[in-house]
């Protein structure tokens, strides 16, 4: 897959190419047997997301820090598809607090889990601080999903032991990984104010999305668990994720036009991921229009994964002691 193949949309190896939709994508797969978590499934990809899925017949839980919002794009899809199973609770990934609470409510419904989909995230907003103290886009994008994914994923465990149906968990991630600190991650300087870049800042965690999706690709590997652990690139997609860039972003669409997509395009990478059988036991992968495809040297380097959940997990460990 190369520029051509994402200007003309031709497919990969796969069968699919930057221009095939998540419809196109799940077509024909059976879901029914499935409950699926997704984080930010109210709006743009993340709501196309769960439209398909829904379609598909999975059970899809919507972990929205917005439920009034969340609540109507639920609304809108079952007007579509009366059939759809969709529920919503509350998350905001910002506070771990509300993280640990959502797990916990999740937990009580005695629901299996077979997907986890990291979906939601910020983008190139000023410098601001989470509610626990760290620097917006590392606390919600990455340490969030982070501390959400591990609540979780005896869960998946449990679940994929019991029906021996393999669990997938899906990061979204971006190229913007590509673009970040030139340390890849600053450990040391994670809420550092005086040499902020948002751009770089969303570039860093979304590198920690691909690293966390790495480093548990290995670890449950290891265990011998039943799961898969893969990041996504879904593209370039105008969407409220770039409402603080909005202006640039417009400009930008104006000289690049033939590489963005649509929202159905944009989604159809994480369905592809999530559901398509093509992909079983396939992990530790990254891929951009539904086809595996190369990441940046800081993406690839085990140490550095490592060193990142060793640093996330102790970050998460001195918060919730507060």
């Amino acid at each position: 897959m190369g520029i051509v193949s994402l200007v003309t949309g031709w497919p990969g190896a796969s069968g699919f190419g930057s221009s095939s939709t998540a419809e196109q994508v799940t077509d024909s797969i059976d879901a029914s047997n499935l409950t699926v978590i997704i984080t930010g499934g109210a709006s743009g990809i993340g709501l196309e997301t769960t439209r398909v899925l829904a379609m598909r017949g999975a059970h899809v839980i919507i972990a929205a820090r917005n439920t009034k919002a969340a609540n109507e794009a639920k609304h809108v899809i079952l007007d579509t598809n009366k059939n759809a199973k969709i529920d919503v609770y509350e998350l905001d990934l910002s506070s771990l607090k509300s993280v640990k609470a959502f797990a916990d409510s999740f937990k009580d419904l005695n629901l299996p889990l077979n997907i986890l989909i990291n979906n939601a995230g910020v983008m190139f907003c000023p410098y601001q601080l989470s509610q626990d103290g760290i620097e917006m886009q590392f606390a919600t994008n990455h340490l969030g999903h982070f501390h959400l994914t591990n609540l979780l994923f005896d869960k998946m465990k449990e679940t994929a032991a019991t029906t021996g149906i393999e669990g997938r968990i899906v990061n979204l991630s971006s190229v913007a990984h590509l673009y970040t600190y030139e340390q890849g991650i600053r450990f040391d300087k994670i809420n550092d104010k005086d040499s902020y870049s948002d751009k770089k800042a969303y570039g860093q965690s979304k590198l920690a999305n691909i690293l966390h999706a790495n480093e548990l690709s290995r670890r449950l590997k290891k265990e011998g668990a039943n799961i898969s652990v893969n990041s996504v690139h879904p593209g370039l997609i105008m969407t409220d994720l770039m409402r603080h860039s909005y202006l640039l972003m417009r400009i930008l669409k104006l000289f690049t036009c033939i590489l963005w997509k649509n929202v159905p395009q944009g989604a159809a990478t994480s369905c592809y991921v999530a559901l398509h059988p093509k992909l079983k036991g396939v992990s530790g992968k990254y891929f951009l229009d539904c086809n595996e495809y190369p990441t940046s040297n800081f993406a690839t380097d085990p140490e550095l994964a490592n060193k990142l959940w060793d640093f996330s997990h102790n970050l998460v460990k001195s918060i919730s002691l507060v």
